[in-house]
């Protein structure tokens, strides 16, 4: 994060899974004719100081940055191992904002009043997780304090451990939202649906074409 001045707000997105249950990059396919991972960066552009997409390659950056709008910045996972946490290490240590929201590049439906208040949230603390009546938490739907969450997956990562979780098992002062509160604002819980398959994609579809 050296080199430039910090800034307040920075969204990193994580754009290296595979898309097998695809067949080909599922980033690039259209949906209400925008490629995919034009949604969530051009929802959260005007949120932000800074949009980070992290992916797992050159030829990646190459294909997203010809179908961006929004000004984004595109880094290449620093290790070659697969993992979300690879993803978010490269973004915290990319990102200038002194806090950072993560997410997926496959959840189209993120909501803004839900951003907002994720990022509310995380003054003076670690990160703000969203977390479910269940227990389960979306550490890839959350805001967390980049400096502390890069040191953090650093030590994760320097122990073998490859999950997000053993980031935020390092992390002192992290705070837990309910989903119950985040309904509040975003009534369907939309802004944690992914598109993993063909038929979350048709799904996707529908729910545009029913707020039209």
């Amino acid at each position: 994060m050296s080199g430039e001045k910090t800034v307040e707000r920075s969204a990193i997105v994580l754009a290296g899974g595979f898309s097998s249950r695809f067949g080909h990059d599922k980033g690039v396919l259209e949906l209400a004719d925008k490629p995919l991972i034009r949604h969530i960066t051009d929802a959260i552009d005007p949120l932000v100081d800074e949009v980070v997409v992290v992916t797992n390659s050159l030829e990646r950056v190459l294909k997203y940055s010809q179908v961006m709008v929004a000004n984004v910045k595109f880094f290449v996972d620093v290790y070659e191992a697969s993992s979300p946490l690879i993803g978010a290490l490269t973004g915290f240590g990319s990102a200038h904002g002194k806090y950072s929201l993560l997410l997926p590049f496959d959840t189209p439906f993120v909501s803004e009043e839900v951003v907002s208040l994720l990022f509310e949230l995380c003054q003076g603390k670690a990160a703000v997780i969203p977390r479910w009546p269940n227990g389960y938490i979306e550490p890839l739907h959350a805001v967390y304090q980049t400096k502390l969450a890069l040191e953090a997956a650093e030590n994760a990562l320097t122990e073998g451990k490859l999950k997000v979780r053993a980031l935020i098992e390092k992390l002192q002062g992290v705070r837990y939202i309910s989903t119950i509160a985040i309904q509040q604002l975003d009534p369907g819980l939309l802004s944690f649906f992914n598109i993993n398959t063909p038929a979350d994609l048709n799904k996707a579809i529908t729910l545009i074409k029913q707020s039209k």
